[in-house]
């Protein structure tokens, strides 16, 4: 049986939040998914605002800690993403944009990815569009057509209702036929993997 293994990153900043029971809410949905077609599933649930200081001082400094050099690794590492933040101003959080200004730019290539939102009121929707789709695109990632945005109203005792369910099962239904279909993960970007053997390095001069 294969093992699959999924990166649940959600940048809400109140605790209890609402963004990280969204993202725990896709998690679930999809690893069922993913059962329901013979794999097995390793879920890596990660919450930005446990790192914000470490995200802070690896922006200043270029250099992660080790904390975070391993929840990078299982970003970059994952065969799937779920990717989850509060909308303010119309747009992602400064938290979530930080963190994914971390990731190198070749690591979540061709990497399916989820989207997920929350907000106080519906009309934050849109930023999903133009805002968080985007920056997936750049980072040339397979971002899923079905993103998923989540309202006050959307919620009754901590679960999702009609429509939200609705989404959440959709979403959840294409991340994992598009994980299954992949070739498992290598494993984690290496930023300092050599492109080439050491003999052509040292030729380098002559070729």
């Amino acid at each position: 049986m294969t093992v699959r293994t999924l990166a649940v990153v959600s940048a809400g900043l109140s605790q209890p939040s609402s963004t990280r029971l969204l993202a725990d809410q896709l998690a679930a949905a999809t690893r069922d998914e993913l059962v329901g077609h013979g794999e097995q599933v390793t879920l890596h649930p990660i919450e930005l605002r446990e790192h914000a200081h470490d995200i802070v001082n690896h922006l200043l400094t270029g250099f992660p800690s080790e904390p975070l050099r391993q929840v990078l690794d299982q970003v970059t590492g994952a065969d799937g993403l779920i990717a989850v933040t509060p909308i303010f101003n119309a747009s992602y959080s400064g938290l979530f944009k930080s963190f994914f200004d971390l990731v190198d730019a070749d690591a979540v290539g061709g990497r399916p990815v989820l989207i997920g939102a929350t907000g106080g009121t519906a009309r934050h929707s849109l930023a999903l569009e133009h805002a968080i789709r985007p920056m997936f695109t750049y980072l040339r990632a397979v971002v899923l057509p079905t993103a998923v945005f989540a309202a006050p109203e959307d919620w009754s005792g901590g679960t999702a209702q009609g429509a939200l369910r609705t989404r959440i099962a959709r979403a959840a239904a294409e991340l994992a036929g598009q994980v299954h279909r992949s070739a498992p993960s290598s494993g984690p970007v290496d930023p300092f993997a050599l492109t080439t053997d050491f003999e052509q390095l040292l030729r380098g001069g002559d070729t």
